[in-house]
């Protein structure tokens, strides 16, 4: 369920140190009831899934051209991620934010952990269109227990990483974060059988 702006920006997040010039793209409830402290178990899940490998045709085949389209228009290049277009967000982070874990790492994905703490997590990934922040936490559902929510921080690369935003949003709404949403549930449940 999409949230409010609000229920990521009133809180106290470490990710507003850092990320203050990214402007706030989404938040979402995830379906990943919970007790309190399971926010390990959140980003494992969430490293462990293969998306969008499981979702429906349409949102595989539309998930795979935009990479086929970033292949052949040089938009996922090295130089124009962390460290070549813009620098990591690791470098603005404190000193106690550097030395807190990074896991999960995100094997084969285009994100790079920057932290963990105790109830929020965050991973960057830059291209030729944006510099984005995936940032989960664990936070009370109002009724007694826990869940995840996910927020999706994005800084556009100019006037193309705008256009290029406003473009993907009937995707993003209409077949990605659905999918997401459903591939993040069906992993939570399996991971309390594990």
């Amino acid at each position: 369920m999409r949230l409010p702006k609000s229920d990521h920006t009133g809180r106290p997040w470490r990710i507003h140190e850092i990320a203050g010039d990214f402007k706030l793209e989404d938040v979402w409830a995830l379906p990943t009831p919970g007790g309190p402290g399971e926010l390990p178990r959140l980003t494992a899940t969430i490293s462990a899934m293969e998306f969008p490998e499981g979702a429906p045709p349409l949102v595989r085949l539309v998930w795979n051209a935009r990479w086929k389209l970033g292949a052949l228009f040089g938009w996922d290049r090295d130089k124009h991620g962390t460290g070549g277009r813009v620098a990591t967000l690791r470098d603005r982070m404190p000193d106690d934010l550097r030395r807190a874990p990074t896991d999960p790492r995100l094997d084969g994905d285009a994100f790079t952990s920057l932290y963990q703490l105790e109830d929020e997590w965050a991973a960057e990934l830059a291209n030729r269109t944006v510099h984005t922040v995936m940032h989960l936490s664990w936070v009370p559902d109002g009724s007694g227990g826990y869940r995840g929510q996910m927020a999706v921080l994005v800084k556009p690369n100019g006037w193309f990483g705008t256009a290029y935003m406003a473009a993907i949003l009937p995707f993003r709404y209409l077949l990605v974060y659905p999918a997401l949403l459903r591939t993040i549930e069906r992993g939570w449940k399996a991971s309390a059988n594990a």
